[in-house]
């Protein structure tokens, strides 16, 4: 017996996932999506933390192995919304494996997008918070890598680079939707925790962009402005963070991701598969 499903299989079971998904009650999508924002929030921090200190002289070192261990480390948040479960909206996106062999609505759809959204919004926010404000583990040389992280995503589309985000967002989301899936193909934990491991690993090293992990690292350097540690860490003058706020976070970051986003897993991935493996099929 097969300890995992072939790819046709394995993309009709979406179907019955994305029925199931667009038919459950909205306090349940919304406490799941909290979660799943919490979880991948731990993921993040673990990676900032994973990602300070890497210098030789004062000079930046050794570039691509601190990529590689930090997205090793960020990996943790998919397997804990996968193993334990969870409400994420980017895998969600494949939901239009249902929606194109019209086993639900689109109204449907847009109805567990919008609360899922929202849950790991207010999810990945809350644990910024906590974290960021309250814990004091980013007062120092953590909160400047914060600081450095968050600043990066707001300012790099400043200069008529937004469509760079969108393009880095699709490369995302396009992994992380074939790690659901190749999760989802296997039948036990181990093979569970490998089929997300290197997907994700590799969209973090390549630099990609997540939009449900940006909700925690542009707040969590929002709020590791309050500690003067964290901005002398970060080598940043307080001119310079001005354009590090609440309304940058949103637009010069969250929409253009989110659109890159949901290219990447609901047409790349969702769409896809369902046109190979479940279109015209009786077992649909």
């Amino acid at each position: 017996m097969s300890n995992f499903m072939p790819p046709a299989e394995l993309s009709r079971a979406f179907v019955n996932i994305s029925k199931a998904k667009a038919s459950n009650a909205a306090s349940k999508l919304f406490v799941l999506g909290i979660l799943a924002g919490v979880f991948i929030g731990f993921a993040a921090h673990l990676a900032t933390t994973v990602a300070t200190g890497w210098t030789i002289g004062g000079a930046p070192a050794l570039f691509g192995f601190k990529k590689f261990l930090v997205g090793a480390v960020f990996s943790c948040g998919l397997m804990l919304v996968m193993i334990p479960g969870s409400e994420l909206w980017t895998g969600n996106t494949l939901m239009t494996i249902g929606l194109m062999n019209k086993d639900i609505t689109l109204k449907a759809l847009l109805r567990n997008w919008g609360i899922v959204y929202l849950g790991n919004f207010v999810g990945s926010i809350m644990l910024a918070w906590m974290i960021a404000s309250m814990s004091g583990l980013t007062s120092g040389a953590v909160g400047g890598t914060a600081l450095n992280i968050a600043y990066a995503k707001v300012t790099a589309g400043e200069s008529a680079h937004n469509m760079w985000f969108f393009f880095r967002a699709i490369g995302c989301n396009w992994l992380v939707c074939l790690a659901v899936m190749m999760a989802v193909a296997s039948k036990d934990i181990a093979g569970k925790v490998l089929a997300i491991f290197f997907p994700i690993m590799a969209f973090v090293t390549a630099g990609f962009e997540h939009v449900i992990a940006n909700m925690y690292f542009i707040p969590a350097g929002i709020f590791s402005k309050g500690f003067e540690g964290a901005i002398a860490a970060s080598g940043k003058t307080s001119a310079q963070l001005v354009s590090l706020n609440w309304g940058s976070f949103f637009t010069q970051n969250l929409i253009v991701v989110t659109l890159g986003n949901l290219v990447g897993g609901g047409v790349f991935c969702g769409m896809v598969y369902w046109w190979i493996y479940v279109k015209g099929t009786k077992q649909a």
